[in-house]
């Protein structure tokens, strides 16, 4: 794991309370994370959204190695919900907890917007299942500067269970 991994990120909150984090890499620079975190931080977040427990508003603020900043902002409530069940269950005052959360995250927005993902997952009332391709995957895959996945080096990187039989089926 990466020695900085749990180097300390500034956070600040408001009167209003909304989480303001300061962090002195791009996402990009962001470590993986152990595939079982992110699983856990997924159940969590679960969790979190069936016992309505929304979360603040949360802003990041990445230092690039040019001196420039990336600023993000985390508005949307159920994303909000997320990271806050992510901060409770792993911490993300870390550079691993944050690199946890944004990976859950930029998962959670290629799953909605990238219909070749469907046959790696099933969401029904009751939960969730995810192929572990998808998290494995996750782990490891670099952040982009946005801190998202770039779809096609992601896809590469679960294309063999994409041609796999059992990918058609149930999520094993």
């Amino acid at each position: 794991m990466d020695a900085d991994a749990h180097a300390p990120i500034r956070v600040t909150v408001t009167d209003n309370g909304t989480v303001t984090y300061l962090i002195d890499s791009p996402p990009e620079a962001l470590p993986p994370v152990r595939q079982r975190d992110i699983a856990a931080a997924w159940e969590a977040a679960h969790s979190a959204a069936r016992a309505a427990a929304w979360g603040s508003a949360r802003l990041f603020r990445f230092r690039r190695a040019d001196g420039g900043l990336t600023d993000l902002a985390l508005a949307d409530a159920d994303a909000c919900c997320w990271a806050a069940a992510v901060d409770v269950a792993a911490g993300m005052h870390t550079r691993y907890g944050m690199s946890l959360c944004l990976r859950l995250l930029a998962l959670v927005d290629l799953l909605a917007r990238e219909r070749w993902t469907a046959p790696l997952f099933r969401l029904t009332r009751a939960g969730s299942e995810l192929d572990p391709t998808l998290l494995r995957v996750a782990a490891v895959a670099p952040l982009n500067h946005e801190a998202r996945f770039d779809e096609t080096p992601f896809r590469a990187l679960v294309a063999p269970r994409l041609a796999s039989p059992l990918a058609a089926g149930a999520c094993a």
